[in-house]
């Protein structure tokens, strides 16, 4: 079949799917009440089902009385079994695939477990809405008639005890159909391998003669693998390179410290970016719109979803909301119900509704990274903002930052101090400093007040990053690749000086 008509049916098929979209926007309560029910009946005869006596469950409210909100370490010697053989635990499927997801302050292991379920219905239907919600909005795209980019996670796959743990995106890979090998590069053998170093020389190597229609990754690594192939090939630009490149997929960090850097790697006016959100729990959202910074809450993916309203540290659970109940504008810690066996598990990230027809969301951070040591209460979307503001007003641009808080002593007020990599620099890093403090004081009022007269809080401090100093920190950990990130915001200073030590 010649390409350009194997597009066009492909863009036909996924299309179709829009109309199953159209249908959960139009009855989104609906559809997450039946998506509970069908969660509670089918783990009726578990191990969680019978604790909580699922079968008499016929209500969220009776759901909520019952089942207690979890965190990972709540429920982590119920995985352990799981990962020694035991089964229908909390999920009546066999469950032999384990995402491993590590914090990025926390050096202990995290094992999700993964259901073929959670594979099929949530997030492989999640990779063919992207491209069906992209078709739906690019009527000429000719995304199919070349190969996707693809940058996973650097973990092989560990065999345990008949079950297998390793990176989301590994498993993925391993368990994707032949088919979906021919529309991407590099191959599934270059994908997997486990050391970043070579695999990063391998995927240049491989990507660079295909015909690239379009790249899906994380910001900040695929911003290494892009650079290295502008070295390899000389270019000075990546449509230089790919000049059938039409959009970037792309989540896992926020996309605003990058936006100005993939613009000038991609000098195209009619050049796509769309954000998605996963996680090795689940994917949540999917960018539906051309040039817009809103997800779509994806709510027919086997995920039912709960809301806790969040200031600087998660309020009492007992505030615990259903989708049908939150608010615009307002600050969420996301809890979500799964069927890959979660059940009410705080994931750990905070989230704001943009609209509430259709529900639209914005990734505002994590429960665990912000700074609120003096009642500033400053988040990553502050943080965010702020940076961008400041950085459009000084020419500059950055790759990487982080922040933690100057803790109060006898005769010290508190600050924050900030070290920030930038890929140019601004003129006057003094100046960028004094900038930055005003914008987060329009960004945050808590700051704002916290700074008036200087009376808890200093004005920040601000140290220059010298080049690869967050790659550098990141080897050391050995967290090189897939979604493994520095934390922005922490009210320890741990990071921050080993960060410095490194910087001197």
């Amino acid at each position: 079949m010649p390409i350009p008509l194997f597009n066009s049916i492909a863009s036909w098929i996924l299309k179709k799917r829009i109309h199953q979209i159209e249908l959960f926007v139009r009855y989104p309560i609906e559809v997450q009440n039946e998506l509970l029910h069908n969660l509670v009946k089918t783990a009726a005869q578990t191990e969680i089902g019978k604790k909580y006596e699922f079968e008499t469950v016929k209500s969220y409210n009776v759901f909520k009385e019952r089942v207690p909100v979890c965190t990972y370490e709540s429920i982590e010697s119920d995985i352990e079994r799981c990962r020694q053989g035991v089964q229908n635990i909390f999920w009546p499927s066999s469950i032999k695939w384990f995402a491993k997801s590590s914090g990025t302050t926390n050096a202990k292991s995290k094992f999700i477990p993964v259901s073929t379920e959670a594979l099929e219905d949530c997030h492989y239907k999640a990779g063919k809405d992207m491209l069906s919600l992209y078709f739906n909005n690019n009527e000429d795209s000719q995304l199919l008639t070349g190969k996707s980019l693809r940058l996973g996670g650097s973990n092989e796959l560990y065999n345990k005890n008949n079950s297998y743990f390793g990176d989301l995106s590994s498993i993925i890979i391993q368990n994707l159909p032949f088919w979906a090998e021919l529309s991407s590069t590099p191959s599934n053998k270059t994908s997997l391998l486990p050391e970043w170093e070579t695999k990063m020389k391998a995927i240049v190597a491989e990507s660079i003669p295909e015909k690239v229609t379009s790249l899906a990754g994380v910001p900040s690594w695929m911003l290494v693998l892009l650079q290295n192939v502008l070295k390899e090939t000389g270019k000075e630009n990546i449509t230089e390179v790919w000049p059938d490149a039409e959009v970037y997929f792309h989540g896992g960090v926020s996309f605003k410290p990058y936006s100005t850097l993939y613009k000038k790697l991609f000098p195209k006016s009619d050049f796509h970016y769309y954000e998605i959100y996963n996680a090795s729990e689940g994917f949540f959202g999917i960018q539906d719109q051309n040039d817009s910074d809103e997800l779509l809450l994806m709510l027919d993916y086997g995920i039912f979803y709960e809301f806790i309203p969040f200031q600087g540290e998660e309020e009492d659970e007992r505030n615990i909301i259903p989708l049908s109940d939150v608010e615009l504008n307002r600050n969420y810690a996301m809890v979500i119900t799964t069927n890959g066996g979660l059940w009410r598990y705080k994931i750990g990230d905070t989230i704001r509704f943009t609209s509430l027809s259709p529900y639209r969301i914005q990734v505002t951070g994590r429960t665990k990274h912000f700074i609120n040591v003096f009642g500033e209460e400053l988040i990553i979307d502050d943080a965010e903002k702020a940076l961008a503001k400041v950085s459009k007003l000084t020419q500059s641009t950055l790759s990487n930052y982080t922040a933690a808080p100057i803790f109060m002593e006898k005769d010290r007020k508190g600050a924050h101090e900030w070290i920030i990599e930038f890929e140019k620099e601004p003129e006057d890093l003094n100046y960028f400093g004094h900038l930055l403090d005003e914008a987060l004081q329009e960004e945050n009022s808590d700051y704002e007040a916290k700074r008036y007269k200087n009376m808890t809080l200093h004005p920040l401090k601000i140290h220059k990053a010298r080049p690869g100093l967050f790659y550098k920190w990141l080897s050391k950990k050995g967290k090189l690749g897939g979604q493994h990130k520095v934390p922005r915001l922490s009210n320890s200073r741990t990071i921050l000086e080993e960060l410095l030590n490194l910087n001197n």
